[in-house]
């Protein structure tokens, strides 16, 4: 009897494992973290064989500490973190080169010579991605050009490139199947979001031989069987999705307009644009949702450098707080923020304004300040920077969102989920379920296997924890008005 679906979420820092139930419940979790390194100022790597044996561990120990027979898993969904690039022997299974992370930033020089020459604005209309060195086509370049040799091998189609879930699944079909799904291979620099297709004049441009690319399925299929050692059966793989197009999917953002936006370290909001690819005109990147059932949807993403990061400051740089729990009761200890504003750009500003030497700043401070008034500030700020991303979204877009659906640790946060529905003047929706990346590839695994039969099946897993009713009011009207003011106070770039 097939009773649940096991995801893999293949994170930055860390492996995981989650089997979730027919209801969309979470059964059961094992996590292990694997090591990071930093061999350069701005280069960030992982080890791709500690990947996999961190990855296969969380997966042995979910079944076995839990007492589950992988005869009673229907099916599996991978999702990952997305970009970071490996290459690796198609014979030996060996990586040539450590896996290079979505956060390394060697390649920079790469990207600033392609945009020398003319090629952001090809670049972007073909795979609606900003010229960056975020992505992994660039990344592929560097490793390729480590030496000749390599080169030669990789246009002899002698060597493979994945990203994370291209790579997991070589693994646990032992080299048999070499593929990913459109939401990570739009996120390569390398992939026609509009053919759908690898683009020759894209991989010309980056220097990258087409035969080591993976073969780009859908986000929702049966893909194959894989075995390990220790199951008594075999598995069928069936949902692949980058992941935070996994969590758009979890939070069953399923028609055109709907958002969500995770509160982690930083903020990542997505919002569904349906069918058709919507070009930003404030450098959001315009990437592919998933592809179901014969059918593409398309996402805007925008990102917030500073989400979390902003309570950790406070809790480690200021020590205005122990713990970053205690950020909300301190905020509610003021009525409102005083008058103050907390201009959050402690890593610059992303967009709409993308403007890496814009400073941070604490401005309207009087006598009267107390330490409520910056926790309170501090709240607004990740609020008002989420608000500007997704005003921002919605006039690319030209579509009116209904709600806001928010995920990550920090929407655990009652009065931010408060101020973020005033300030935005909607609602805002947490779910209970808020493992919602693992979630939403669960979902694809398991609607390709007829584990469930369709979308409207999901809908009723889908649970409500809280909803946040926004209150019309002049005290989110001023905080809006000051914003504005303020932070362009700080902005140097004028472009």
């Amino acid at each position: 009897m097939k009773k649940y679906i096991l995801a893999i979420d293949a994170g930055t820092t860390s492996s995981r494992a989650i089997i979730f139930d027919k209801n969309g419940q979470e059964i059961a979790i094992a996590q292990h973290e694997f090591e990071q390194h930093f061999p350069k100022e701005g280069w960030v790597e992982h080890d791709p064989l500690e990947i996999w044996s961190s990855q296969k561990k969380a997966i042995e120990d979910v079944l076995s500490k839990n007492n589950i027979q992988a005869s009673e898993i229907d099916s599996i969904g991978i999702t990952n973190q997305r970009e970071t690039t490996v290459i690796w022997n198609k014979k030996t299974g060996i990586p040539i080169y450590n896996a290079i992370v979505w956060q390394d930033r060697r390649t920079a020089n790469i990207c600033s010579d392609l945009d020398q020459k003319g090629y952001a604005q090809t670049i972007q209309n073909k795979t609606g991605l900003v010229l960056d060195a975020y992505f992994s086509g660039t990344k592929i370049q560097w490793i390729l050009n480590q030496n000749i040799e390599t080169r030669k091998k990789a246009e002899a189609g002698e060597l493979l490139f994945g990203t994370i879930d291209t790579w997991l699944i070589w693994k646990l079909s032992n080299g048999k199947y070499h593929v990913t799904d459109p939401s990570n291979a739009s996120r390569t620099m390398l992939y026609n979001i509009h053919t759908l297709e690898w683009d020759n004049e894209l991989l010309e441009l980056i220097n990258v031989p087409k035969k080591i690319l993976p073969n780009v399925i859908s986000s929702s299929q049966k893909i194959g069987v894989v075995q390990l050692e220790s199951w008594d059966d075999e598995i069928m793989i069936s949902g692949i999705a980058g992941d935070q197009q996994a969590a758009l999917f979890g939070q069953l953002c399923f028609g055109p307009g709907e958002v969500k936006n995770t509160y982690g370290t930083g903020c990542f909001c997505v919002m569904n644009t349906g069918n058709s690819p919507v070009q930003s005109k404030n450098k959001m990147l315009t990437t592919i949702a998933w592809q179901l059932d014969g059918e593409t949807t398309y996402a805007l993403e925008g990102s917030v450098f500073i989400g979390g990061a902003l309570i950790q400051w406070l809790r480690d740089g200021l020590n205005l707080i122990s713990s970053a729990e205690e950020i909300e009761e301190l905020a509610k200890s003021v009525e409102s923020n005083g008058g103050v504003t907390f201009i959050s750009a402690l890593t610059g500003l992303g967009a709409p304004y993308w403007d890496p030497n814009a400073f941070g700043a604490i401005m309207g401070i009087t006598r009267g300040t107390q330490k409520g008034h910056l926790a309170r500030a501090a709240l607004e700020a990740i609020a008002m920077r989420s608000r500007e991303i997704i005003i921002e979204m919605q006039k690319d877009a030209g579509i009116q969102y209904q709600d806001l659906k928010v995920d990550g640790g920090a929407c655990k946060n009652n009065l931010l989920m408060q101020i973020q529905a005033d300030l935005l003047n909607t609602t805002v929706i947490r779910p209970k379920t808020t493992e919602t990346t693992a979630l939403g590839v669960a979902f694809l695994a398991g609607l390709a296997s007829g584990f469930w039969k369709n979308r409207k099946e999901l809908e009723s897993l889908w649970e409500k924890e809280r909803e946040f009713v926004p209150n019309k009011n002049i005290q989110s009207q001023n905080t809006i008005s000051l914003w504005q003011e303020r932070i362009s106070k700080i902005i140097t770039n004028e472009s």
